[in-house]
């Protein structure tokens, strides 16, 4: 293109980098914008406000504010696309102080933002947890300076439900109301939400009834975030009705919603309804993912049923999904339980070959494994590997060795490695003082057990 004669008019550049920004190709982009200039190729004003736009998302922002500084010295006039892009940016880099800033300098100088510009700042005050200050400047907005819209009140809203300011945010949908602003579906979907994740289910099915009657169409969230709701109370059955019915209203069920029923029937101990509906998904052409696969693994290892699993891992590598840190240790965690160490070890290594770096689950997962299959010394060769490398060792994994010493009648040893627990800074819990209780009483050392539960009940860790 840069080497046709004659040079194609502007507007084509201009289509060809707005093409690519919208495929996220920001850095191409630049790229392009950086050889147009190097030709000669003048910009015009379009072109310099994309490349603004992928300099923000690119979190370059002094670029950004050099092609602003261009544009000016060109002779154009910043629209409301350019200071919102700007504003947006500095949101996204977390500098929203920045944007404020920036909005009162820009509004000093004569310039009108709109909706979208407010709303970008209300967003940015959220994002940061100054929901209070979102609110402040919601009520500037509505004196006068642009009409607030369900985007900027549902941004609000969600931010105060995430603050658990339930009656704030109960308050700001009636107000919105109030001022002729109907709520949509998402506000709707984040009242559900928050009432299914403390357990108020029956408040949840009035907000739907609410959102009916107001002839707002609930869709997949509201369905799957009710089903949610009721499995996290043990409302197997309600779940099972919202997922069957949902279809009957025109919503079609997804592999999000098709996971959530997985995930909470395997939950409940109905594993093989949870294989029964995931073989409804192949029936309907649907790819599960790599979250719907780890939760049927994860209810067939914890049903004990390990043979079930390698089938499903077997289909996983058939379909290019790839085993992820929470499906290994589920996994692994089902071995150890079941005395496979040798399997544990061997799925260990794989996942490391595969560049997949265990947590402190799997380590204190592994640990416990060696402990209760008689791998004392290997238990503690690891242990001591873990600590000299600078792992993060928890209470739980002290627990845990400290457990295995206790079985092995290695009292010596457990005490010294509780004084290095607490010279490390990790403090004994409840588990980690009945262990050690126990096993003294066990001994008929029941002087030093006495003390262990004097300091325990100083401590406040028994009630």
């Amino acid at each position: 293109m840069f080497h046709m004669r004659p040079v194609p008019p502007i507007y084509e550049f201009g289509q060809i980098l707005g093409s690519l920004t919208r495929m996220k190709h920001y850095s191409t982009t630049i790229s392009l914008f950086k050889q147009m200039e190097l030709k000669g190729i003048q910009s015009n004003f379009v072109i310099l406000n994309i490349v603004i736009n992928c300099f923000c998302h690119l979190h370059q922002m002094t670029f950004a504010f050099s092609v602003f500084a261009k544009i000016l010295k060109l002779g154009y006039h910043p629209n409301v696309i350019t200071l919102s892009t700007l504003m947006k940016g500095l949101c996204l880099n977390s500098e929203v102080k920045k944007a404020l800033t920036f909005h009162d300098k820009v509004v000093a100088q004569g310039f009108r933002l709109n909706e979208v510009s407010y709303g970008i700042l209300i967003n940015g005050l959220c994002k940061v947890g100054k929901t209070g200050a979102a609110i402040k400047l919601l009520r500037i907005i509505e004196s006068g300076l642009c009409k607030s819209n369900v985007v900027m009140y549902s941004t609000i809203i969600d931010s105060l439900f995430k603050d658990n300011h339930e009656k704030e945010a109960y308050d700001m949908v009636n107000k919105m109301i109030s001022n002729n602003i109907m709520p949509h579906v998402y506000i709707y979907n984040i009242m559900i939400d928050a009432l299914c994740k403390e357990g108020k289910i029956k408040e949840a099915k009035n907000v739907l009834t609410v959102m009916v009657k107001a002839c707002v169409k609930p869709d997949i969230v509201t369905f799957s975030t009710l089903m949610d709701g009721n499995f996290l109370v043990n409302q197997v059955q309600s779940a099972k009705h919202i997922f069957n019915a949902m279809t009957q209203i025109g919503v079609t069920s997804d592999v999000y919603s098709y996971s959530i029923m997985i995930n909470g029937l395997c939950k409940s101990k109905r594993v093989d309804e949870a294989m029964n509906l995931f073989q409804k998904m192949h029936k309907r052409n649907m790819i599960p993912d790599a979250v719907t696969y780890t939760t049927l693994i994860d209810g067939f290892c914890k049903s004990g049923r390990i043979a079930d699993v390698w089938d499903l891992i077997d289909e996983m590598h058939d379909r290019n999904q790839q085993l992820n840190l929470i499906t290994y240790n589920c996994l692994i965690h089902a071995l150890c339980k079941n005395c496979h160490l040798d399997q544990a070890f061997e799925l260990f290594k794989t996942m490391m070959e595969k560049g997949i770096l265990p947590n402190m689950y799997i380590w204190n997962t592994l640990i416990d494994g060696m402990c209760r299959g008689g791998r004392l010394e290997e238990a503690q060769e690891t242990f001591q590997d873990l600590l000299i490398k600078g792992y993060p060792l928890d209470v739980h994994s002290y627990t845990i060795m400290i457990n295995g010493l206790c079985k092995k009648g290695l009292i010596d040893e457990a005490f010294t490695l509780w004084s290095k627990m607490e010279d490390n800074g990790c403090l004994p819990d409840a588990i980690t003082f009945e262990i050690m209780i126990t096993t003294l009483f066990g001994r008929d050392e029941n002087d030093k057990a006495e003390t262990f539960l004097r300091e325990m009940i100083f401590r406040g860790l028994l009630t």
